[in-house]
């Protein structure tokens, strides 16, 4: 009894060290450069280069396939063994990380035997962007309003059209069902060229390129939200308006204190998927034609481009982008685990 104990406790420690060694292995193999290259300075371009082919660069990373590899042999032979799913767990998932490891590893040695100087030049010329940081800044924030204002108003209308499609009168479904087929099924970018340079300039209407392209997300982003809405109502119990209705309410009224209410916490997580989406979507103004003071970050990024003809813009706007949609995303996967939890059917 007690050998198998030991024998247990052993496996269990191997376990973790697989799972350990695999980590490992990623960490060398995706910082390791990085801070090869941190050490030498990320400008000039050429510091970065240097620390991307150094030796002791490619040493770590053939450092990390040997873990790797080391990681995967481990695990592929002794997860069968293991005596407890957990530990079977940190056996697998130790072999999984020496395969990122290795695979990274590998498409970091390959990087390095081509022309690694061309690259950095090209993408990863820092330098570039010295004077644009305020610029960047600005776009970032013309980005995020250009989105803020589109979702609003988008959200507004999208459950005002909602109610109308679910309506039982078909004089009052057709209108609000052939906006938003309408605007679902053109491109976003030929509705901002319509409006802009068809209405705006066409009927001399005063608004700019950046105001036009407001009111086109607004406008776009209602279609989409209406269908969200509208899922949304439907998936609450029919129960739920015959008891409203029952109470003497009329369809509005009960829409209104009974139904959207239940339905907008369902709704949530979708909309905020559609806000990601239209952050994104935001780059379409460029067709449009803007002021310096109203450029998003991939106008910028364009015109950067345009003056210099490095893409190291298009990296920066990059991680811009990035900077923005990546904590929403999260914000967004935590309400989801969130309601999913607290509203009974919310997941389904």
């Amino acid at each position: 009894m007690e050998a198998a104990e030991v024998r247990g406790g052993r496996e269990e420690t191997l376990g973790a060290a697989i799972l350990v060694l695999g980590a490992v292995a990623v960490a060398v193999a995706g910082l390791g450069p990085i801070a090869m290259v941190a050490i030498r300075g990320f400008t000039p371009y050429g510091h970065v280069v240097d620390g991307l082919t150094a030796s002791s660069t490619g040493a770590l990373l053939l450092v990390a396939i040997g873990m790797g590899a080391g990681a995967i042999a481990a695990g592929a032979a002794t997860f069968r063994s293991m005596p407890t799913k957990p530990s079977r767990e940190r056996a697998i998932s130790g072999a999984i990380l020496g395969v990122h490891a290795v695979t990274l590893a590998a498409l970091l040695l390959w990087f390095r035997s081509g022309d690694p100087e061309r690259f950095a030049f090209h993408f990863l010329n820092f330098e570039k962007l010295s004077g644009y940081g305020f610029a960047f800044l600005r776009g970032a924030k013309n980005t995020v309003l250009l989105a803020f204002v589109g979702e609003g108003g988008g959200v507004i209308l999208g459950l005002v059209l909602a109610i109308l499609v679910l309506s039982k009168r078909a004089v009052t479904r057709a209108p609000a069902r052939a906006y938003i087929n309408f605007f679902r099924g053109t491109p976003l970018i030929w509705q901002l060229s319509i409006f802009y340079f068809g209405f705006a300039l066409g009927l001399g209407l005063h608004l700019s390129a950046y105001n036009s392209a407001m009111i086109v997300f607004a406008l776009n982003t209602g279609a989409y939200a209406a269908e969200v809405f509208r899922a949304g109502i439907q998936s609450i119990e029919r129960g739920q308006m015959e008891a409203a209705r029952s109470l003497g309410m009329s369809y509005l009224q009960a829409m209104r204190h009974a139904i959207v209410p239940q339905a907008i916490r369902r709704v949530i997580p979708p909309l905020m998927n559609e806000f990601v989406i239209l952050i994104k979507d935001t780059s379409l103004i460029v067709v449009l034609g803007l002021l310096d003071r109203e450029l998003d970050l991939y106008s910028l990024a364009r015109q950067g481009y345009s003056s210099t003809f490095n893409a190291t813009f298009y990296v920066a706007a990059a991680a811009g982008y990035l900077a923005v949609t990546l904590p929403l995303i999260r914000a967004v996967n935590a309400v989801e685990r969130r309601l999913r939890s607290g509203l009974v059917g919310v997941g389904a």
